[in-house]
Formats: C-alpha cells, sequence, structure tokens
C-alpha cells in the first residue's frame, strides 16, 4: 500500500475545502486533511471566498464543524440560514500546527513494532515465539540508546536570562549539545562551562559555626543558594576577566591570564555551569537580559510524536531489538546471539554514516580552505 494517506494540497496548506450548496450547515473534519483533528475552535480559521469568517458564525464539536446564525460582513458568503451559499468555497485551514513537515523521512514506533512482528516472529522465523509487550520494551531501549549519538535528535529552547542569571533545565533533557547567546545581527556566540565555580550545597550555621537542624525534623538546614554562587553572579564581566598588572598576581591566582593562556578564559562570550541536581543553569554577570539558547538532547520517549525514527535507521532498529531479545533468552546458541550483535552493530554503523549526511560539496569546501596561508 502507498505510504502517502493525504493530498499535497492538505500537506502544504494544512486545510480542508468544502463547496456550499446553500442548505448544508453542518462540515466534517477529516484525518485525510489534519494529522491530528483540531480540539477548539482556536486551532483553526474558517474562510469563505477567501474572506475570514468570524468564529460567531460556526460551532465545532469535533469532527463537526456547523455554521449558525449570520453575523456582520458574512451577508455575501452565507444565506440566512447560516449556511455557505451554494458554489462558495469553504477553507478550514489549521492555526496550530500539530504536524510538522517533513514526517514522510519518519516512521512511526508503532509501525516498527508492527513490521517486526510482521518479518521476524513467528513459525520458522528467527523468533519463533515473542510478545507485543517484549517487542514494544527492546524497541523503546533501542530508540533510547539511538538517540543520544545516532539519531542526532537534537532539540532547543531560546529564552532571555532573567536577573537570577538561571535557566531551569527542559523537562525532557538528557545532556547539552551547546548553548550559545544571539547578538543583535542573529550570530550564535557560543558560551563555555566554566570549571572554576559552582553552586554547592549550603549548610546555614549559627554565629559560633555549628551546624543547624530543623525543630521538626532534625535535618540539616540548607540555604537557597551557595556564597561561592553569590559571589560569582555578582561578579562582574571586568572582575572575572581582567588581566593582572603583574606576574605576581599571575602567580597566586593562577589563571593563566597572559602568560600561558588557556583558550577557554581566552573569550568573553560568557560562561555557565549546570547543576545537574538541582536542574538549572547558572550564567555569569554578563549573560543578564540576553537571549540564549540551548541545544540538547533528549531520550525520544518523552510523547508519542517523539517516539519516531528516521527512515535511514530502520534497519537498525530491527537488528537492535531481535539481538535484545536473542540475548536475554536460555538455550539460544552463542553463535547465533554473535551473529545478531555484529549486524546489530553493522547497521548501526551504516545509520550512522548515512544520517551524517556529509555531501561532497561540503567537503571539497573545507579542503579548498587547506591551502589558505593562516595568518598569526
Amino acid at each position: 500500500m502507498a505510504l502517502l494517506s493525504k493530498t499535497q494540497e492538505a500537506y502544504y496548506n494544512q486545510s480542508q475545502t468544502f463547496t456550499g450548496n446553500g442548505s448544508t450547515t453542518a462540515f466534517t473534519l477529516t484525518t485525510t486533511y489534519f494529522t491530528t483533528l483540531p480540539s477548539a475552535e482556536t486551532e483553526f480559521e474558517v474562510f469563505i471566498e477567501g474572506v475570514q469568517i468570524s468564529s460567531s458564525n460556526y460551532s465545532y464539536s469535533s469532527p463537526t464543524l456547523t455554521f449558525g446564525t449570520t453575523d456582520v460582513n458574512t451577508d455575501v458568503q452565507v444565506g440566512s440560514t447560516g449556511a455557505p451559499i451554494s458554489g462558495n468555497t469553504v477553507v478550514v485551514r489549521e492555526v496550530k500546527e500539530t504536524e510538522q513537515y517533513g514526517s514522510y523521512q519518519f516512521i512511526k514506533l508503532k509501525d516498527i513494532i508492527n513490521n517486526f512482528m510482521i518479518a521476524y516472529v513467528g513459525e520458522d522465523k528467527i523468533v519463533p515465539k515473542a510478545s507485543r509487550t517484549t517487542i514494544a520494551f527492546h524497541a523503546q531501549r533501542a530508540i533510547q540508546e539511538l538517540s543520544y549519538d545516532t539519531f542526532k535528535s537534537i532539540k532547543s529552547q531560546e529564552i532571555e536570562i532573567p536577573e537570577s542569571l538561571t535557566m531551569i533545565l527542559p523537562h525532557d533533557y538528557v545532556n547539552y549539545v551547546k548553548i550559545t547567546w544571539c547578538e543583535d545581527g542573529g550570530i550564535e556566540r557560543v558560551l563555555y562551562p566554566t570549571r572554576k565555580t559552582s553552586n554547592p550545597t549550603a549548610i546555614i550555621q549559627d554565629t559560633n559555626f555549628d551546624y543547624m537542624f530543623d525543630e521538626t525534623t532534625g535535618d540539616l538546614l540548607h540555604g537557597n543558594n551557595s556564597t561561592s554562587w553569590e559571589k560569582y553572579k555578582n561578579n562582574t564581566t571586568e572582575e572575572a576577566t581582567d588581566d593582572k598588572k603583574n606576574a605576581e598576581d599571575i602567580a597566586d591566582l593562577n589563571l593563566g591570564q597572559r602568560w600561558g593562556l588557556e583558550p577557554e578564559f581566552a573569550q568573553n562570550n560568557g560562561s555557565f555551569f549546570i547543576d545537574e541536581n538541582k536542574g538549572k543553569i547558572y550564567f555569569s554577570s554578563n549573560m543578564n537580559a540576553k537571549t540564549v539558547t540551548l541545544k540538547y538532547i533528549s531520550d525520544s520517549l518523552g510523547t508519542d510524536d517523539e517516539m519516531r525514527v528516521h527512515k535511514f535507521a530502520e534497519e537498525a532498529m530491527y537488528k537492535w531489538i531481535v539481538y535484545a531479545i536473542m540475548s536475554t533468552r536460555i538455550n539460544v546458541p552463542e553463535y547465533i546471539v554473535a551473529r545478531f550483535k555484529k549486524e546489530r552493530f553493522a547497521e548501526t554503523r551504516k545509520a550512522k554514516l548515512r544520517l551524517s549526511n556529509i555531501k561532497l560539496e561540503e567537503i571539497t569546501q573545507v579542503m579548498r580552505g587547506k591551502s589558505k596561508q593562516i595568518k598569526h
């Protein structure tokens, strides 16, 4: 069967078209035109003969759009009953995009599971017997592992840094790829992690420097932020990066400034450090009110829409699943397990090469740069 289930018009316009007959007031939206049907009137707009119609002229109860009372400026488009005039074209266009463009390059995880059960499971097949639950578990583990360094499933968030100089880690965050801030021209400047400060757990002490405890639970009392972080937060860019005036200062602080300058300190883009336990990113003071972009990877298991696999890696998914099933069963000859382990490695490597997306023209440009003279 063909894989495309909608027209090109529906894909590009994210809309469904009807033709009025002068009497019909109810029109049914279908998944042929909308991957996910709108759930509320705010998720679409209605046009009749190219003129947008006020939402007061219709009501919506998924999947039916019903025209009713005629509003002002619509008498040319609808009749007295509210029904679109005969021959008029009604277009329902989605406002909230529930489908991302370019979805054809992916295959859903549930389709991976269905295909695996058809091709690999059954009498006289590689896996004589396996439940759908077992296959689904290993499929999710496979997509999780492949998301880290094969799929390159990079997500991003952009925020303006508040006065607290902190950013909350995304709810599906696993690890960061890059953090940048955007200058006026739209160029992204890379931020580098700092190794010279942190935000340790601050224990509250009394005037005698003894630890203080909660009277009810007996637990140690902790401060919201540490002194280390507060000092780093209040530090200005000049104080943090000022070149010391003499060799004695350099020797005392051992910051590598002027002589033996470390590349990580030879920039003024700003810096950050991540507190995994508190789930926050802390920025240097010169990041205040700047627009920062966090690019990070997840495990592709957060939502059903994320559970999809690029077609370049489809075969690798099958090999991951079959190896996981065979390697966890008793009485399976070791040479069989070794065979599937080898096939899994080969298909994963092939998927990495395909998804690396290296183009001949790009390689050519890099090689041409080798002949350019490097100026000091």
